[in-house]
């Protein structure tokens, strides 16, 4: 006879996550975040922000209960300690908010937390009085607690189509405000913003839709994703081909009638995820492809920047005044210069030691900026102003063109050309023999060397190429806000560029663009939410890193390497169930 074993809830750790989730949600509250957004509505007249913050937190911490504490048992007894966990969670949630709600109703909190006014106990009570207010509290927490739960007994298919759905209309009724203006002033889209948004959040209705078409597509790609990537793949090599191309050609028409679409705000965002792009390439090839861990890239950024300043400046420290496309190929040939510079004293370093060395490279270049020593010749701590924008003069008889870059909308056409060039190279460079060096180089030195690669040029080569996308993109930020200042170039671009790169998948060039948009792109449309954004920013980044530790949009070999341990516990399963 076999005997059963008997699993048991964790009671005291669904405990713990309730007390974690019931402060996190105080915290919400008595930081002014509930009710800040409590009067800006996600879906019009329906919810706001406020109160949707304190959903997710609920959700969230009752997903991550079940899923850790459930024990692994027959399908019914699960699914009763998976609803009964997060029950409790959302009940110590709404019970420890209905307790701020009383003592504020019998004790002057403001005296020592600001935020809790009467506006904000009113909210959280639903605007009834009290007693019925902390009733709705510990029945609404424990409800929507007990929907976290049902969220992890959903298969993965339907769960993750909901909080897509879900997760879409956030994001569009927050935006509500920066979306709104973008597609009034399009005459094809004007219809679609009368639908979709009102005067607050989302219509209830374009809510509905936009939930059922996002979550729909998730769930249509769950079940025949794979059927459509293994028909294209079984189609005719010039059919595939064709199909490329005209995927290509519809992006490329895309990026081109951007800026039209885009106010001058967005345009302006785009701009500087592009400049980002452009180093994230060159870094990629440094940290992704060989490597080599480096966090003074901001020096290369700089060099290419002040050297583009000092040959076309008109100022006081102008003498050459050359025009920005003579400037662009010196300012990228020194800056290459000082990648070998650079790369030469590290050849024999590796790991953390490279990493140091690299991080007083570009505090030596940070230093010499505003040092009196250079300041005759870059301006020291005064910078170098002005900086012509980037300019075209032709006369060739009959055609004459005369047109300067002088609009975020003229400038993101330049620097999409540069992003485009840094992509293609950086694409013909990872498959080439260069480019399979820099990875076995990455993967082991000693057995790269071994195999006859040479480590000193190959080294050298990623330095050097690195450092001119870097430049490059310096050369176009300096003729882009015609003017540039040391603190400008400080440690924090380094470490935003190898973080978005690390985001977006080491060593994925997709994921460099992706990584941009979610890193610098990400917090700027966040401006919506004034002096919390970089609380937004740093929650989600989070969220991104436990979600997806091998990035947004990992290189394939890497999305192996992380998922090695999860395919080998599979393999058995899967044997057996055979």
């Amino acid at each position: 006879m076999v005997k059963q074993k008997h699993s048991h809830l964790d009671w005291a750790g669904t405990f713990k996550l309730g007390l974690l989730s019931g402060i996190i949600a105080l915290y919400l509250c008595l930081v002014g975040l509930v009710e800040t957004f409590g009067e800006r509505d996600i879906i019009g007249g329906v919810i706001a922000f406020g109160h949707t913050l304190l959903i997710i937190t609920i959700l969230g911490v009752s997903y991550v209960a079940v899923q850790r504490f459930t024990p692994d048992t027959d399908e019914r007894t699960k699914a009763l300690q998976a609803l009964a966990s997060s029950a409790i969670i959302g009940l110590l949630t709404g019970g420890m908010l209905a307790l701020l709600v009383f003592i504020a109703q019998h004790v002057n909190l403001r005296s020592v937390l600001i935020n809790a006014s009467p506006d904000l106990m009113a909210l959280l009570r639903f605007e009834r009085p009290l007693g019925e207010g902390i009733v709705l509290l510990l029945v609404s927490g424990t409800v929507v607690g007990l929907v976290g739960g049902l969220i992890y007994l959903l298969p993965d298919w339907a769960r993750r189509a909901l909080i897509i759905g879900l997760a879409t209309v956030i994001f569009v009724g927050l935006l509500r405000d920066i979306l709104r203006p973008i597609l009034a002033n399009q005459k094809l889209l004007a219809p679609l913003a009368k639908f979709l948004l009102a005067s607050e959040g989302m219509t209830k209705v374009g809510a509905v839709v936009l939930f059922v078409i996002t979550s729909g597509l998730s769930a249509f790609w769950a079940f025949q994703g794979q059927n459509v990537q293994t028909g294209f793949q079984r189609l005719p090599a010039q059919q595939q081909t064709a199909l490329r191309w005209t995927g290509l050609a519809v992006a490329l028409l895309l990026l081109i009638i951007l800026p039209a679409v885009l106010r001058s705000f967005l345009t302006n965002v785009i701009d500087k995820v592009g400049l980002y792009v452009l180093m994230g390439l060159g870094l990629n090839i440094v940290v992704g492809f060989a490597g080599l861990l480096d966090l003074g890239y901001v020096a290369f950024f700089a060099i290419g920047a002040y050297v583009m300043g000092v040959l076309t400046t008109t100022g006081d420290l102008g003498g050459a005044q050359w025009s920005f496309w003579a400037a662009l190929p010196v300012a990228i040939g020194v800056t290459v210069f000082a990648g070998l510079i650079l790369g030469v004293p590290v050849l024999n370093m590796r790991g953390d030691y490279l990493a140091i060395v690299t991080l007083g490279f570009g505090e030596i270049i940070r230093v010499l900026a505003i040092s009196n020593w250079l300041r005759p010749f870059i301006g020291g701590a005064q910078g170098i102003i002005p900086i012509p924008r980037p300019h075209i003069g032709l006369n060739l008889g009959p055609l004459s063109i005369d047109y300067t870059f002088g609009t975020f909308q003229s400038l993101y056409y330049l620097i999409l050309i540069g992003c485009a060039i840094a992509f293609f190279i950086s694409w013909r460079l990872r498959d080439s023999r260069l480019g399979r060096a820099w990875m076995a180089m990455r993967e082991d030195e000693d057995v790269a060397e071994a195999m006859g690669i040479n480590l000193v040029s190959t080294k050298l080569m990623a330095f050097a190429t690195g450092a001119a996308f870097a430049g490059a993109s310096g050369a176009i930020f300096a003729s882009q806000v015609q003017s540039i200042y040391p603190h400008s170039f400080n440690l924090i671009v380094s470490i935003n560029v190898l973080s978005l790169i690390i985001v977006g998948g080491m060593g994925s060039l997709p994921g460099v663009i992706v990584g941009s948009l979610f890193l610098v792109g990400l917090p700027e449309v966040l401006s919506e939410l004034e002096e919390y954004k970089f609380l937004f920013y740093g929650l989600s980044l989070i969220v991104m890193m436990l979600a997806r530790p091998e990035g947004l949009w990992p290189e394939a070999t890497r999305r192996r390497e992380l998922h090695a341990s999860e395919n080998a516990e599979a393999a058995p399963q899967s044997a057996q169930a055979d």
